[in-house]
């Protein structure tokens, strides 16, 4: 598995790249065939340390979890934790996607756009309704069965999910709904 250890604004010493390797490394393998990269950043927000970690997998689903502590060791080690609970919880369903998958999740490309959020609390009109895009850049939208989307989105800890549906070739959204259940949109 191929790692990318790295700080922002924090320097990382040997013996820490050395510990995310071993501990990540025998967690993910232990419920993860064939990982293959990961990419761990720390961070500072205000006194505490800040992980985030993305396991990607050889099947093209992503594991994603973040933890913060007062100590950076703490911190990674909180992360690797509940990626390892993550990974535990959704082992028997990664283990039946590689069978049923017997090659990568196909993906396509989109463009995603970061826009102005509104400036002032004021009740002002604004001068116009186009909103100023910050940022644009691409994004992979995979092509999932419902079951493997809704799977993803929970591995990746992320609010919403975009994919192509396999059953129709259609773009379909699931999301975490705010009484914890998952919605799922499929246009006609």
């Amino acid at each position: 598995m191929r790692y990318q250890i790295s700080g922002k604004q924090i320097d990382i010493g040997d013996a820490l790249q050395v510990h995310v390797k071993d501990s990540l490394g025998a967690a993910v393998q232990k419920y993860a065939e064939r990982p293959t990269d990961a990419q761990v950043v720390f961070s500072r927000s205000g006194h505490e340390h800040v992980c985030e970690a993305s396991v990607h997998l050889s099947t093209g689903l992503t594991a994603s979890a973040k933890a913060t502590d007062h100590e950076i060791y703490a911190s990674f080690d909180k992360c690797c934790e509940k990626m390892e609970k993550q990974l535990r919880r959704y082992k028997r369903r990664l283990k039946d996607h590689h069978i049923t998958r017997s090659e990568p999740v196909e993906t396509f490309l989109g463009s995603s756009y970061i826009l102005a959020g509104s400036e002032g609390t004021d009740d002002a009109e604004p001068d116009s309704l186009q909103p100023i895009i910050i940022a644009e850049m691409e994004t992979q939208i995979p092509s999932l069965s419902v079951g493997e989307a809704v799977m993803q989105m929970e591995l990746a800890g992320a609010p919403v999910l975009i994919f192509r549906n396999e059953g129709h070739d259609g773009l379909n959204v699931v999301y975490r709904r705010e009484d914890g259940n998952v919605g799922w949109i499929d246009p006609r």
